[in-house]
């Protein structure tokens, strides 16, 4: 009954902050701002339809790029000693505790035309742009979210039973054997709550592809945010439409964690 009581302010957050908002978005996706129902936004929501498969490819590249990056620095960070774990560990989260948009900004600073790269590798012959690209719109989304992809992963690594290593060692497996067919087996859960992390928010951020792509590289978190200005209902639609989607993506990689999970 206690636990029961302690709840309460949990349920209240969620009814207030979470889902009272997804009611009226809601609602005002289906109805034309003087009440009356209608699904003329979703028809308009769909003409961004090119802009919803761009935004879902750069949030695939980013995530596929923070995996690439991340499982082999969780694997190193497990084999350090704790003090020199928790040192890292400090050093990857540090720049989130710096303003979002102050990381962009850096970044802009750091890519931009005559910027610190573009001299440094002027020095070296090679000339280019460096910003206003999908590139550089992938490489700031890696570096936002890299950390959400490495923590997940390096906590299931740290908690394999190093028994279970020895034995396979013992057996006769080397290390690609060992990482192979012990410790990436295991740290699947990790792997997959990582890909959750990054590629939800990568699919619906805003303000990266503003700052540092080109007129083309334009999110559906960036139209969802300068349409909600001129007709709230068409932006209505279409974070329902991302909310949808979100929830399918999140339901499937439940899903294949339980696969692995029973295997």
């Amino acid at each position: 009954m206690k636990s029961r009581k302690l709840t309460i302010p949990y349920i209240f957050w969620m009814l207030v902050f979470t889902m009272i908002p997804i009611v009226i978005i809601g609602f005002s996706a289906f109805n034309d701002g003087k009440g009356n129902f209608t699904l003329e936004p979703f028809q308009k929501a769909f003409f961004y339809s090119g802009v919803f498969l761009k935004s879902l490819l750069i949030a695939l590249i980013s995530t596929a790029i923070c995996l690439v990056l991340a499982y082999p620095l969780a694997y190193i960070l497990t084999r350090m000693k704790q003090s020199s774990q928790k040192t890292v560990t400090m050093l990857l989260m540090i720049p989130m505790w710096m303003n979002f948009l102050l990381r962009i900004y850096a970044w802009v600073i750091l890519l931009q035309k005559n910027g610190p790269l573009d001299l440094a590798l002027s020095l070296l012959g090679i000339h280019g742009t460096y910003i206003g690209n999908t590139a550089a719109v992938v490489v700031g989304m890696v570096y936002e979210y890299l950390p959400f992809m490495v923590l997940p992963i390096y906590t299931v690594m740290s908690k394999i039973d190093p028994g279970l290593i020895e034995a396979a060692r013992d057996l006769g497996s080397n290390n690609a054997a060992v990482l192979g067919k012990v410790i990436f087996p295991l740290s699947i859960p990790g792997v997959i709550s990582g890909i959750t992390m990054v590629f939800v928010p990568s699919a619906s951020t805003f303000l990266v592809s503003q700052y540092l792509g080109g007129t083309d590289d334009i999110m559906i978190g960036d139209v969802i945010d300068n349409i909600f200005w001129t007709d709230q209902n068409t932006g209505a639609a279409i974070s329902l439409l991302m909310m949808v989607l979100i929830f399918v993506f999140l339901v499937l990689m439940n899903l294949f964690g339980d696969e692995e999970a029973i295997a």
